[in-house]
């Protein structure tokens, strides 16, 4: 897979692809990147490519001409442009596994107040959010999509690492230790030390739909309304509900008979 990247500022996504397992990647030509720089198609001497907006209002905003000669120069327009944008689509697992088939993503890195609409409406194929809150450096942005798309490429990352990752079936991922046994009075779970592989699968089912349930319960729903959750993880939950249910009445009581004390 290919990844170009139009941007103000090119070293800023340059240090990504140097390192770690990106690195790898690109050594070994799974992976492919080119960077572009819209200052480079300026059509001034000063290399200007942004200017107020039309209406008023506070902020620069990239103009069309350079972005457009930029985009023009990697033939975008037969190929997947994607925007990111505060106000563009939610990134997810599913979005990124779908974009992992893609034989190559042309990103374009807004800055300042954003790009002009028509560039958005002539060449952009997809308008891309990592989060409801707004940065100043689409390039960071960027990275952030392009990692969760990269690793789940054949050859990047063994397939058994990826099997039982957060949100691969609609669930958090369960804790994971590693030596020493004991770290500041701290032991490993017992059942990780078993041997036994049913009950470490049992142990892990749980403390996954545990995590969901405390951090993010709208998975949960999800989850069961996809139809991703098997009779024993929701008797399990039926199991975690309980046991919360009788430990909070546990403390309530506790409280209760501490007052009339």
């Amino acid at each position: 897979m290919k990844f170009t990247v139009l941007t103000l500022f090119p070293d800023i996504v340059k240090v990504f692809f140097e390192n770690s397992i990106m690195a790898k990647a690109v050594e070994k030509e799974i992976i492919a990147y080119d960077l572009v720089n819209i200052r480079d198609f300026a059509l001034d001497k000063h290399h200007t490519c942004d200017d107020g907006t039309y209406g008023g209002g506070a902020g620069q905003l990239m103009m069309p001409e350079p972005l457009s000669k930029a985009l023009d120069s990697v033939n975008a327009r037969k190929k997947y442009v994607i925007y990111v944008t505060p106000s563009g689509k939610q990134l997810t697992q599913k979005v990124a596994e779908e974009l992992s088939h893609k034989d190559e993503l042309v990103f374009i890195c807004g800055r300042y107040e954003g790009i002009d609409q028509r560039i958005i409406d002539s060449y952009v194929d997809a308008e891309i959010s990592i989060g409801d809150y707004v940065m100043s450096s689409g390039e960071v942005a960027v990275t952030v999509i392009i990692d969760t798309v990269y690793r789940l490429i054949d050859g990047v990352i063994s397939p058994e690492s990826l099997e039982e990752e957060s949100f691969c079936d609609g669930l958090l991922e369960y804790p994971q230790y590693t030596h020493p046994e004991e770290w500041n009075g701290m032991k490993v779970p017992s059942v990780l030390l078993s041997g036994n592989h049913e009950k470490i699968r049992k142990w892990r089912l749980k403390k996954r739909l545990m995590k969901t349930l405390l951090n993010r319960p709208d998975l949960i729903c999800s989850a069961r309304q996809n139809g991703q959750l098997s009779q024993e993880a929701e008797k399990m939950i039926e199991e975690i509900c309980e046991q919360s249910f009788e430990k909070k009445m546990k403390k309530h009581r506790s409280k209760k008979a501490a007052k009339t004390n």
